[in-house]
């Protein structure tokens, strides 16, 4: 049972870029720890927090996943989120749960678009950061590059405190710059101390004086009386340096950098010494929740997993007061009681049961009805926890079932992968009548895809949506429709002049000015309802057709063969004939863009819009050297947007697409538009 409190519980997310050694790195952690009894790896499948199919088979993290261990006085929560970003909610939900983010960056590729993104949605959750160097064992590793290229993007809080000892390329050993000791590992990962070098590298570009002034320029930064006592000169004793990086870490001050091998272990061991001494605990961390035991309870469900056999999975963070197995909770949104059935420590899929969580812990609980970013309560202090805003889907498919009568079996598992994920939505186009499912990337539909059929045996396949075209007229016309039939007995008859024009509406306008009794008033209904049902195909490609407006004029009946069906098919004759010959054109839908990307890129961008037909209204500079343009564009050049600008800015750029209005379809791609939909129908 763990019996941890919050002043030694680390909470502690693993973010960076995808590739950057954050499994490997969380792998490494649990087995020196002693919580794991085998170093996994994951191109072998076998690592402890990617153990979902669908990860071991693409050899990467797609969900953040909790591990759990005691270390030492401390119990550590590792949240391992993914990098690839389509699945940039997870990282999300995964940082808000921590207090600290460890950015992994790797020592051979340097800082990357993850990077960057990792960073920056730390501070602006007000999370503590530090740097973990990856992957310094690697032929083409540089690990004082990597740093000076941390210090130039993210500024002088980036600060050295375990940095390897290169001779003749090759790393001899690692210095503690905290502790000023020198460390050799052997071929078991076990640290032997030696005496300290004179230099960190043969070449002395990167000169040991240099680092140590860094850590003790930094750590200055965070208190009055230090920064009086580097004025004089005066050196700083290990308790102050720690203390300093600790404090600066708790205000943002300092980001510390220490380097690490997963593979041969290497500088393992004193990262996890400094989770201990330098990461600040739970009840550390400001909050609008006081994080202590005797307070009421608040507890934030960040991310939920859905399985058909377990049940739903709720992964959950104390806030505040204490989580017991019989708790009985309000949930802040929707003000039901969530009765709380066990707990469980959790290390990967391994599950552990505890009676109870006390603030700033973080455990899973099943078969609750919360949905991810919902407060469980004391009744009687109902208060929500603030959840990140998750991005937009951005990226659009319509879903079609591969066996027939497996929709609501389709729809059923759908529901519950949107409850999991809040950045996929499954919703029906009023317009089409598609089901269409939206993400953030190909990647991130594939496995909600990939999920729908090994979790809830539903197979389907995945088509680019239809555009919701639509047919409208461009001039006043007059059409006459007679419908005349006999056929023994009574017969049919029922004749109309409608005089159909132009006008601004989604809907039909229907009038008469029909003088005297050339159509009986109890036929008017008929005649409308005739047009009605006419107008939801257009004579072009069949489209709705809005902005018409129909008049009837006049007509002729029989005293005995007329009928309501009768007029009813007399509009639709006259219908046809009217919308023949009032120029009819085809309406596509217009939306309004708002992308922001990096500043180098905006020609690029508005280069591309003007490929896909988009009108560029305006540009918009922001504080982070990015730009924000804003256009009006075709929706049926932008299905492949979301692609396009990822590659193009790298994965920094981001945008939103809302409809705006209908306009006339340019005449040279009326007949592949009449094409394409004649072949979907």
């Amino acid at each position: 049972m763990n019996q941890f409190h919050a002043g030694n519980i680390r909470n502690i997310a693993l973010a960076g870029h995808h590739s950057s050694g954050k499994t490997s790195l969380a792998e490494a952690l649990l087995y020196r720890a002693g919580a794991s009894d085998r170093l996994g790896k994951t191109a072998d499948g076998t690592t402890v927090c990617d153990y979902d199919p669908e990860e071991i088979k693409r050899q990467g993290s797609l969900s953040t996943a909790l591990a759990g261990f005691a270390y030492e006085q401390n119990w550590i929560n590792l949240l391992d989120t993914p990098g690839i970003l389509d699945f940039a909610g997870e990282q999300l939900s995964g940082i808000a749960a921590s207090d600290t983010v460890l950015i992994t960056v790797s020592a051979k590729s340097g800082i990357r678009v993850g990077t960057r993104k990792a960073y920056d949605a730390a501070k602006v959750m007000g999370k503590s950061t530090m740097f973990a160097i990856t992957k310094i064992d690697d032929k083409d590793a540089n690990f004082y590059n990597v740093l000076t290229e941390l210090k130039t993007v993210f500024g002088p809080t980036v600060c050295p405190v375990v940095v390897p000892v290169i001779t003749n390329g090759e790393i001899s050993s690692y210095v503690n710059l905290i502790e000023m000791k020198a460390y050799a590992y052997d071929k078991n990962g076990k640290a032997v101390e030696i005496s300290m070098p004179d230099e960190v590298t043969t070449e002395k570009e990167y000169r040991l004086e240099g680092l140590v002034a860094a850590i003790t320029e930094a750590v200055a930064e965070t208190d009055d009386a230090l920064m009086e006592k580097f004025f004089e000169g005066e050196s700083f004793t290990q308790k102050e340096l720690i203390d300093g990086i600790h404090n600066g870490m708790n205000k943002g001050l300092i980001s510390p950098v220490i380097c690490t091998s997963a593979t041969t272990l290497a500088g393992i061991d004193m990262l996890l010494k400094e989770f201990g001494l330098l990461v600040p605990a739970a009840n550390e961390v400001e909050t609008d929740f006081p994080c202590d035991t005797d307070a009421p309870l608040a507890a934030l469900v960040y991310k939920t997993v859905a399985d058909p056999f377990v049940g739903k999975t709720s992964y959950i963070k104390v806030l505040s007061g204490k989580l017991s197995a019989d708790t009985a909770a309000v949930n802040s949104r929707t003000g039901a009681e969530e009765k709380i059935g066990k707990l469980y420590t959790m290390l990967g899929k391994k599950q552990t049961e505890v009676k109870t969580a006390e603030a700033g812990d973080i455990v899973a609980a099943v078969k609750i009805g919360a949905l991810t970013g919902d407060t469980l309560c004391a009744p009687g202090n109902v208060k929500a926890a603030p959840m990140p805003a998750f991005p937009h889907a951005c990226y659009s498919m319509a879903v079609y079932a591969k066996k027939q009568g497996d929709e609501s079996k389709i729809s059923a598992g759908m529901q519950r992968l949107v409850e999991e994920d809040p950045t996929l939505s499954y919703v029906q186009d009023a317009s089409t009548k598609e089901m269409i499912l939206s993400g953030l990337g190909e990647v991130h539909l594939e496995i909600a895809v990939a999920k729908l059929a090994s979790k809830f045996g539903a197979e389907v396949k995945l088509a680019v949506p239809q555009i919701a075209y639509r047919e409208t007229i461009r001039k006043k016309v007059e059409a006459e429709g007679k419908h005349k039939k006999q056929s023994g007995g009574h017969g049919q008859y029922g004749h109309v002049k409608i005089a159909f024009e132009p006008c601004v509406s989604d809907e039909l306008i229907f009038e008469e000015k029909v003088f005297g009794g050339s159509v009986p008033k109890n036929y008017f209904p008929a005649v409308e309802k005739g047009l009605q049902e006419s107008v939801r195909k257009g004579v072009l490609a069949g489209c709705p057709v809005v902005g018409l407006k129909a008049i009837l004029l006049d007509g002729s009946y029989h005293p005995v063969d007329s009928s309501e069906m009768a007029f009813k098919m007399a509009a639709s004759i006259a219908y046809k004939e009217g919308m023949r010959a009032a120029d009819p054109v085809m309406l596509e839908p217009i939306s309004t863009l708002n992308v922001t990307a990096p500043d180098e890129n905006t020609g690029d961008i508005m280069g591309e819009l003007n490929k896909r037909r988009g009108r560029v209204l305006g540009m918009e500079p922001t504080a982070k050297g990015e730009t924000t343009i804003t256009a009006e564009v075709p929706a049926r050049e932008m299905h492949d947007f979301a692609m396009y600008l990822r590659q193009v800015t790298r994965g920094l750029g981001s945008f939103t697409l809302e409809f705006l209005r209908y306009e006339p379809l340019p005449a040279n791609l009326l007949s592949e538009v009449i094409a394409s939909i004649a072949a979907n129908d």
